[in-house]
């Protein structure tokens, strides 16, 4: 199948971007989804094309490339920093020094989402994948009560923050993929509907496909996949196993991924229970040719035997949609 195998670089931010490069090949990806921050400086890469040339070598010399890169943290806190909305957890995504200042972390932030659109267009990547954040998700239960017009004031201030970023991705011809995920301002299906509705479908937003968030809240990816098939820019390969048994709650009960107390852990692809098969032929009926990019979270697992089994496994099911009928052959002759 024509459609690459990549790694998510994020979980792997602690190995400098050349062994995780030797590491991937080893682990048999084709390529790289670079997190800005950690295996990708957007300010040199935006603007020094020695920098992107020496990025580029380093990928081709252990036979990877790179199809997207990510902005997630960065992202998270262009919404998230707003005064009233303020999250002291950012201060980690941020530059230390920015600690406990939203404002200067929101201006930080947006700089940063915008200069990751230069570096992608001169790394000749056409996909950024990102979180948005939400000003509203502390409301996501209705109480104390929670007006409509609380909920659209939300939509609204996320629609003029990112609205001159998104100016800025299209004048670089650059698309994002938000992941639709528990926090962001979509994190489930009518959530994400509105979103596109409020940037009144607006080509530049999109959608990073990452089932692992839905199956938890009885939502379909196969589904989402079909019903949101030409906003599908960027496709995760990341699996959840529920463990509903009867104490185990869908909420997590503040306890830390991996213990079997929760209702639902997120484990290597395969592991769990995201019906993969059926994602790869929503996938192939909508015409997706981009990435699969493994996003690897597994705290019950070692991750360089999770890591290069998860390659294997996604390699396995990245089957192309059938060319001929089944039955063109059965006639009477």
């Amino acid at each position: 199948m024509a459609r690459p195998v990549t790694l998510f670089t994020i979980q792997w931010g602690d190995l400098p971007l050349e062994e995780l490069c030797k590491l991937a090949k080893d682990m048999g990806y084709e390529g790289l989804e670079l997190a800005i921050g950690t295996h990708l400086d957007v300010h040199r890469a935006a603007a020094d094309p020695a920098y992107v040339q020496e990025v580029k070598e380093l990928l081709h010399k252990y036979d990877l490339d790179c199809w997207a890169i990510s902005a997630h943290l960065a992202g998270q806190c262009v919404t998230d920093s707003i005064q009233w909305a303020y999250d002291p957890r950012l201060d980690g995504f941020a530059p230390a020094e920015l600690a406990g200042k939203p404002d200067e972390i929101q201006k930080w932030a947006i700089e940063e989402v915008k200069l990751t659109a230069r570096a992608a267009q001169a790394m000749g990547v056409k996909t950024v994948t990102f979180f948005m954040g939400s000003p509203i998700w502390k409301f996501w239960y209705s109480f104390p009560q929670t007006s409509e017009e609380m909920i659209e004031d939300g939509y609204q201030k996320v629609k003029q923050l990112w609205t001159p970023i998104f100016d800025e991705y299209d004048r670089c011809g650059v698309k994002l993929a938000l992941e639709v995920h528990p926090t962001e301002i979509a994190f489930d299906y009518w959530s994400t509907k509105r979103l596109l509705e409020t940037f009144e479908y607006r080509p530049t937003l999109g959608i990073n496909m990452a089932p692992s968030h839905l199956i938890w809240q009885g939502i379909d990816p196969s589904v989402f996949i079909l019903d949101f098939a030409d906003r599908i820019y960027h496709v995760h390969i990341k699996d959840a196993k529920m463990n509903l048994n009867g104490r185990n709650g869908i909420l997590g009960s503040h306890i830390t991924f991996g213990n079997q107390r929760r209702g639902w852990n997120f484990v290597s692809p395969g592991h769990g229970d995201v019906d993969f098969d059926n994602i790869i032929r929503a996938l192939n009926q909508i015409g997706y040719t981009g990435p699969l990019s493994i996003e690897w979270e597994d705290s019950g697992m070692e991750r360089v035997f999770g890591g290069t089994e998860a390659c294997a496994f996604t390699k396995k099911i990245n089957f192309s949609a059938s060319d001929v009928a089944f039955d063109s052959a059965i006639k009477n002759q």
